[in-house]
């Protein structure tokens, strides 16, 4: 995993990625001074960001309930005593203020406010938040770079409901998803879609920066809707692709229009 990085364009406020596991990314919103932390997985290397960088944590925002998410967070309730924002929808220990969509987290200190989108599919309550006067998108494991979380507890229906909302969202949005599957998924997408020149090139740049092993994320929605499957099933050459490997027949495609989504993301389950 690489080193601690910046990757934000704002003067103010800044997000720093901190690795955790084998490959997921731990996300700290600061000003300097103050941070929020997304998705704690793991509590020990966030203290030690902290600390590294000079900053006190003011609040945590969960996306779901999966451990890799929520895991580090009673110990850093030893150390703060602060809010921790989470899905409405699923029962999370520890979480003082539940969302929902149309709902809103506040971080007084940061001068941050988040909105709140219920995107179901990965998990049956798992929410996203999109910063108000920044570009950017906290997405948990609904979306990927290149690629989409998998259906544990939700429906192919509300998979392709909740992507659609991301997908809409205004192009430059950074998109800081919570793992670094980007080479893998972009793999899949290439097996899909092989004529897509965009998709081709941003392959190569993605090895380039895992080569010098840096992060692939945050994405934006506007490269993800030009290279993503599964924000482009109902492409014509992303359909051809599952009719001609026989996932997909042509009366289906007709009757069920969630039919494709659906195929593709069992495709990807036995992906090699």
């Amino acid at each position: 995993m690489p080193a601690l990085f910046d990757k934000s364009q704002s003067k103010s406020l800044r997000v720093l990625a901190v690795p955790a596991f084998n490959d997921n990314y731990l996300w700290l919103i600061h000003d300097g001074r103050h941070a929020a932390v997304v998705d704690p997985g793991d509590a020990q290397p966030i203290l030690a960001a902290l600390d590294a960088h000079g900053l006190v944590l003011v609040a945590i925002l969960l996306t779901h309930h999966h451990a890799d998410h929520v895991g580090g967070v009673q110990t850093l309730l030893q150390h703060f005593n602060i809010p921790v924002f989470g899905p409405a929808g699923e029962a999370i220990a520890g979480v003082s203020q539940p969302l929902d969509e149309g709902d809103t987290a506040t971080i007084p200190e940061l001068g941050l406010t988040l909105s709140v989108l219920d995107v179901p599919g990965h998990t049956s309550g798992h929410i996203a938040y999109v910063a108000q006067g920044q570009p950017w998108l906290f997405c948990g494991d609904t979306l990927f770079a290149g690629g989409c979380g998998r259906l544990f507890e939700g429906s192919p229906g509300q998979m392709v409901d909740s992507l659609a909302k991301l997908s809409s969202l205004p192009g430059d949005t950074q998109v800081y998803c919570a793992h670094e599957y980007t080479v893998s998924n972009l793999r899949f997408a290439l097996a899909v879609e092989p004529d897509n020149a965009v998709l081709a090139a941003r392959m190569a740049t993605e090895q380039a920066k895992r080569e010098r092993q840096q992060a692939t994320v945050p994405s934006t929605i506007a490269l993800e809707n030009a290279t993503n499957p599964f924000l482009r099933y109902q492409q014509p050459t992303i359909l051809a692709s599952l009719q001609a490997s026989g996932r997909l027949a042509e009366k289906q495609r007709k009757t069920d229009p969630v039919a494709a989504f659906a195929a593709l993301r069992e495709w990807k389950n036995n992906f090699k």
